[in-house]
């Protein structure tokens, strides 16, 4: 069976390959639904429209539009009935679309600023070692007993850097486990159990959160405009799942795959700080370095938010947390937070040496994104067609009323996308791509029903990850 599993991974095409055929299905397919003339009636709830008065102030020819104050029409919502068809791309418009729309299509995709920003941080901080000292420090301190644990929590943390976690630590958890005289084949399997079956949750903001975010709302804004969701959303359920996930992991290591492995009777232990530490000493200048560095800088966020009246704060109201600078900085934080102690550790270790160095690493880390940069490229495209087109709003509505006639509740609709997002990451593993395929759909299919996007994109990551550990 994984055999089949694998030749079918195999012929799968790269994502960028399936997501323009997918552009090319929707160009079709609203033509065809155009001509057809497929639309959707449903009821939905906007703002009452605000009565304007044309002013002529101070004797001027020119007429001025004056609104009544904000509290005279604030939260007054009206239902009303709207009727949406499908809007074919192959019209005269539709093909000026295609062709006008392209730049600004990739330039108003919020999810490229977001990568790109924290990467600066997270890539100088990688490049510079301070990923690898990190997870090589708190394996070397851990207690015997808390070691598997240690492993698996530092597998599930490690997607703050993407990949790194498969290059790291999964060699660095069969050398541990060998240290203490344990299998290191128990310790691989734990260290890649934690990087692979709880790679789309954390308990840390990571740079995925802010892609998958984004894409959220795009698919929101298509039925909702005013509809979004902030990228602390699913951070509870995030930190809630990465400690349950890195329990049940760690029951599983040492209470079945150890003991069917026997005990382990190979050669000398070893320190797994040896494997790519490097100098000790130097390292732990750097680690004491960076965290100096990080106190500086959460000293510095803090400064600008706790206090009242900080510039971080809500101007008109006060709070830190609803609709402030400082949520809205996060991206912007968690990078000046990797990227100064990115430059401590480098500094204080001898890892980066200069501003060539630096400017280097990020260069480095720059270039290693130019595949998923293209790859979202396509997919701005593909949402703005599907957008275009409004098969969104339409696929939407006639499946809502599909359910809603058959008394199929929201929560057997989430088992459903859990189910087909596991079956999916068999053959496309990334995160984002099969998210770009489902949220589209999904997202206002179950704005209609009533379920928020953050508890759709709740769903998909206790389907997306678990599957990791066996997709080829």
């Amino acid at each position: 069976m994984l055999d089949g599993i694998e030749r079918l991974g195999n012929r799968v095409p790269h994502p960028a390959v399936i997501f323009l055929a997918l552009c090319v299905i929707v160009i079709v397919l609203s033509a065809v639904f155009a001509w057809i003339g497929i639309s959707v009636t449903y009821e939905t709830v906007a703002p009452q429209p605000v009565p304007v008065e044309e002013t002529y102030p101070g004797g001027s020819d020119n007429p001025s539009a004056e609104s009544p104050p904000e509290s005279h029409y604030q939260h007054e919502y009206e239902t009303k009935t709207e009727t949406t068809n499908v809007e074919s791309l192959l019209t005269g418009d539709g093909v000026r679309f295609i062709f006008s729309s392209a730049i600004d299509n990739f330039n108003e995709f919020g999810v490229v600023a977001v990568i790109l920003v924290a990467m600066v941080g997270v890539g100088l901080a990688e490049e510079a070692g301070l990923i690898g000292a990190l997870i090589r420090k708190l394996v070397r301190v851990a207690r015997p007993g808390s070691l598997t644990f240690i492993i698996v929590l530092l597998g599930v943390i490690s997607s703050v850097a993407s990949d790194a976690g498969y290059l790291v630590l999964i060699p660095l958890g069969a050398a541990a486990f060998r240290s203490v005289g344990r299998h290191p084949l128990a310790g691989i399997a734990a260290a890649y159990a934690g990087v692979s079956a709880a790679f789309a949750v954390n308990i840390l903001i990571t740079p995925i959160d802010g892609i998958i975010t984004e894409v959220a709302n795009e698919a929101a804004a298509l039925v909702q405009p005013d509809a979004s969701i902030g990228i602390t959303a699913n951070l509870y359920f995030g930190i809630g799942s990465s400690l349950f996930l890195a329990l049940l992991i760690t029951f599983i290591t040492q209470r079945v795959i150890e003991p069917r492995l026997g005990r382990f009777a190979g050669g000398h232990q070893e320190d797994p700080s040896d494997h790519g530490g490097g100098d000790a000493a130097a390292e732990s200048r750097g680690l004491r370095a960076a965290l100096y560095g990080t106190l500086a800088v959460i000293a510095a966020i803090a400064a600008l938010t706790a206090i009242p009246g900080a510039p971080l704060r809500n101007p008109e109201t006060g709070s830190i947390i609803d609709d402030s600078p400082f949520m809205d900085s996060l991206i912007v934080i968690i990078m000046l937070v990797f990227l100064v102690a990115g430059l401590c550790y480098g500094a204080a270790a001898g890892t980066v040496k200069g501003s060539s160095a630096v400017m280097e690493a990020i260069t480095k880390t720059f270039a290693g994104l130019g595949g998923l940069i293209f790859l979202l490229l396509i997919i701005a495209q593909f949402i703005a067609y599907f957008n275009y087109t409004n098969m969104a709003t339409v696929a939407a509505v006639k499946l809502a009323d599909a359910l809603e006639g058959v008394n199929v509740g929201p929560l057997w609709l989430l088992v459903g996308l859990i189910l087909v997002t596991m079956l999916l990451d068999l053959i496309i593993p990334g995160v984002i791509p099969k998210w770009a395929i489902f949220a589209p759909i999904f997202v206002p299919l179950f704005l209609r029903l009533g379920v928020a996007p953050q508890t759709v994109l709740a769903a998909y990551r206790i389907g997306d990850s678990p599957v990791n550990v066996i997709t080829p």
